[in-house]
């Protein structure tokens, strides 16, 4: 068994492999390290640019395009490797990057799946919103991190360059126990496309495992590079929040915070109407239509197994307050605001 398999899934990104593949495959070489190019269908030369200019690089054809969910669950199951990253195709890595991620989950085996720090490629002095130096979550659902608070993003001026307990890891750079991953199920394949990682970590932290950010290794990630901003987006982000939710909240605090949630998403979908931004109106109230339906029909299930094996709902990492209220009323920007009230 290989020791790490650094997987790239792809689809119709033959330009981005061009641009990225160099650095994975300079900077990963360590013994035990393969890197795969996981394809999801692509109609464009990306299977043929892998085969003929990257020969050294293990290439699975999925054959459809299963989405960033479900195609990684299948890439994973497929690999034989100690450990697993998901990266992106759009991530430039640095030297050393991936041999220090991987001692340090050799000597924490308690730690279940980490990030590196992640930067801005067109800004390389500040932080990417995917991930910057690790993912948190308020009371509500609301995911921030340690250096981007809503669209605020920091500059790295080392003020985050320490080892810390996270809610989750950047789906676009996560290193992560193969074991940990399929025991907990992998992504949720309904999901498709974005919130997913958060699930798989908060499941992960409730079952009693820790996720962590390494910021002394650090990446470079375009962002939002594979799916623009879109009606489409909106309706994943807003769908898959409320089923991430409903999946991991304690019993205890399932009914209060989806009723705040509804409020702040109808204020969602009006602050969208009065932009003239229809579709993403429409987005919106479609979100919470399928929502419910996928509730009552596939994840009360889901969410009954998910509770029985929870050890522990006492999460540090989710603040006991609401961003939107933080930022939008108080006027806080960053994740060291947002501590000091909540501390005070």
């Amino acid at each position: 068994m290989k020791k790490v398999a650094v997987i790239i899934l792809n689809w119709n990104g033959a330009a981005m492999l061009r641009r990225f593949l160099p650095s994975v495959l300079e900077y990963s070489r360590m013994e035990g390290a393969e890197v795969w190019v996981a394809d999801n269908g692509s109609t464009d030369a990306s299977c043929t640019t892998v085969e003929q200019e990257f020969p050294e690089v293990r290439l699975l054809r999925l054959g459809v395009n299963y989405g960033f969910a479900e195609g990684y669950n299948r890439a994973v199951g497929a690999v034989e490797a100690e450990y697993v990253v998901l990266l992106n195709s759009d991530v430039e890595v640095t030297p050393n990057w991936l041999a220090p991620m991987v001692a340090y989950m050799d000597a924490h085996p308690q730690v279940a799946a980490c990030q590196p720090k992640l930067l801005s490629y067109d800004r390389r002095d500040c932080f990417e919103y995917a991930g910057a130096a690790g993912g948190f979550m308020d009371k509500y659902g609301y995911p921030f991190c340690r250096g981007r608070v809503f669209d605020h993003l920091e500059r790295d001026d080392g003020r985050y360059d320490t080892v810390v307990p996270v809610l989750w890891a950047s789906g676009a750079a996560m290193l992560i126990r193969r074991q940990a991953y399929l025991e907990a199920g992998g992504l949720d394949g309904e999901f498709f496309a974005h919130m997913e990682e958060i699930d798989l970590c908060w499941r992960l932290r409730i079952r009693g495992r820790m996720v962590v950010c390494l910021p002394f290794s650090s990446v470079y990630h375009v962002g939002a590079a594979t799916l623009k901003p879109s009606p489409r987006k909106t309706y994943l982000n807003f769908r898959n929040n409320l089923l991430m939710l409903y999946k991991n909240l304690p019993s205890a605090e399932l009914a209060s915070v989806m009723r705040v949630r509804a409020g702040l998403d109808l204020l969602a979908a009006v602050v969208f109407l009065l932009k003239g931004e229809w579709a993403n109106t429409k987005a919106v109230c479609r979100a919470w239509r399928d929502f419910r339906h996928l509730r009552d029909y596939r994840y009360r299930e889901v969410r009954e197994e998910n509770r029985r094996l929870a050890v522990t709902d006492t999460l540090p990492e989710r603040l006991p307050c609401s961003l939107v209220w933080q930022c939008k009323v108080r006027g806080k920007k960053t994740y060291l605001e947002i501590l000091k009230t909540v501390k005070s």
